[in-house]
């Protein structure tokens, strides 16, 4: 269950974040009192970092130069391009997620005990659960999209445009409301995660459809 929460980071870094992850699990195993809040706060302030820079470099610079030696052989008439495409982007993509997996789970089995004997993991912990939350918070502002296309009309004339209304209110307030909806319904009323994109998605085609968003 403790999994189950949402996740998402670049495919190539990602190995080094379950690494840490399964090192923590062993030590909450064998540890009494272990402070289970803390491993998930761990892979969410890790997952926004390294996903940034991991799609920089994988998603931005090795397909890119993949892409552009694939492509000069295909100009060509090399039958080998789309082979030589994938073996350029996913031989070193492989070989840093087998590393890194067992970097995060060495890292994680030499330095949490650590942690643990120093009393430090309560400080490690509340300082990955506040970045965890603003990386949530950047990912929100940045992926929920909502724009009012009702205006009020009259005699023919626009004479009020909603979402500049909206916007001089507050910025991405919609999108704001929606999300602290969301968080209420699966906290407090224990909504499932299935239901409310269903209905997220029935809403949002009929609200298109009538031409409100």
């Amino acid at each position: 269950m403790r999994h189950n929460s949402y996740y998402n980071s670049n495919l190539a870094l990602v190995p080094f974040i379950m690494g840490v992850t399964a090192s923590m699990e062993k030590e909450n195993s064998e540890t009494e009192n272990f402070n289970t809040d803390s491993i998930n706060a761990i892979k969410t302030s890790l997952m926004g970092p390294l996903a940034g820079i991991g799609d920089s470099v994988f998603w931005g610079v090795l397909k890119a130069i993949a892409a552009g030696v694939a492509i000069g052989l295909a100009k060509s008439g090399n039958i080998l391009a789309p082979i030589v495409f994938l073996l350029i982007f996913n031989v070193p993509v492989q070989i840093i997620r087998w590393y890194s997996g067992k970097m995060g789970y060495t890292l994680g089995s030499t330095y949490i005990s650590q942690l643990y004997e120093n009393g430090l993991i309560n400080i490690l912990t509340k300082a990955a659960s506040t970045i965890g939350l603003m990386m949530v918070g950047a990912m929100t502002s940045q992926m929920v999209k909502l724009k009012i296309k009702w205006n009020m009309v009259v005699a023919g004339k626009k004479v009020l445009e909603t979402q500049n209304v909206l916007d001089q209110i507050f910025v991405g307030l919609l999108p704001l409301v929606i999300t602290l909806a969301c968080f209420y319904l699966i906290k407090k009323k224990n909504v499932s995660l299935n239901t409310l994109i269903f209905a997220i998605i029935i809403i949002s085609v009929l609200a298109s459809l009538v031409g409100i968003v």
